[in-house]
């Protein structure tokens, strides 16, 4: 027979994936696009230059290799109310679909608690950061709140939903996310704890490829692999509010959900989030 332990556990990891499962029933036909570039080069050879047109060759192969070095190639499955339930904020586009894969920035979150930070790397999650950066230039987040709270099994404070505003709370909070979804990147594959204390992480449904607007904090203990597998990306570390956080876990959740899980208690009204080079 199980313990109390694995079944407070076990129970904390279905309820959260059930928060994160599927906005709507299953996506019934998804559109991927990708972005082809081509390019030809035409060259001229004149009567006494070969010597000048091998050497512009090379400064022009070394211009294009410098301009390929740094960047992947990321891939936006777009998503409506049709396939994404009602909770879909349409942003009128999607991030590039060739983003750079090196440099660092800072996710900084003002809210009506305090400011908190976290140090994110490109090089680890590109396509994340470049859908942040995307989400944050069009004021995705600013006039949320943070919608969700665990405190039993898991600990993590939960946000990003684009309709969850106002006072109060709604059913319906933590169903929204953006027009589009993405692949998960920089899983903890191999590691235990999969999710330490202090970890910023993307929420996503029980679908492979459903990573959207929404994330999680670690609040708590450090989250082993049996309480949540190494599914959901991570996308940085908190390094500055913490404290504010932990504020919020111990003052508590509703229980709207389950007993401790449900809306946090101590609301966290997220005025502006915001990407910066860091």
């Amino acid at each position: 027979m199980s313990s109390i332990k694995d079944r407070q556990r076990a129970a904390a990891r279905a309820r959260l994936e059930k928060e994160m499962a599927e906005r709507a029933a299953a996506a019934k036909s998804r559109r991927r696009k990708q972005a082809i570039i081509g390019s030809a080069l035409a060259v001229v050879v004149v009567a006494g230059a070969a010597v000048w047109l091998v050497t512009a060759l090379k400064k022009d192969d070394k211009k294009s290799t410098a301009s390929a070095a740094g960047t992947v190639a990321c891939s936006w499955t777009p998503e409506d109310s049709t396939t994404g339930g009602p909770g879909i904020k349409d942003t009128g586009g999607t991030p590039p679909t060739t983003v750079p894969n090196v440099g660092k920035e800072t996710l900084t979150l003002d809210t009506g608690l305090g400011v908190i930070t976290a140090a994110v790397d490109k090089a680890k999650a590109p396509c994340t950061v470049a859908a942040f950066d995307y989400l944050a230039a069009k004021k995705f987040w600013d006039g949320t709140k943070c919608h969700r709270l665990t405190t039993a099994g898991i600990k993590v404070l939960q946000c990003g939903d684009p309709t969850a505003k106002g006072k109060g709370y709604r059913e319906t909070d933590g169903q929204g996310g953006p027009n589009f979804k993405y692949a998960e990147e920089n899983l903890p594959l191999g590691k235990d704890p999969t999710y330490p204390k202090a970890t910023l992480a993307m929420a996503r449904t029980q679908t492979p490829g459903t990573t959207g607007s929404q994330f999680f904090i670690v609040w708590g203990d450090d989250i082993k692999a049996d309480s949540l597998p190494a599914e959901y990306t991570i996308l940085g570390t908190i390094t500055k509010g913490m404290d504010i956080v932990e504020k919020v876990g111990k003052a508590g959740s509703d229980n709207a959900n389950n007993q401790g899980d449900g809306h946090p208690k101590l609301e966290v009204n997220i005025k502006t989030l915001t990407m910066a080079a860091a």
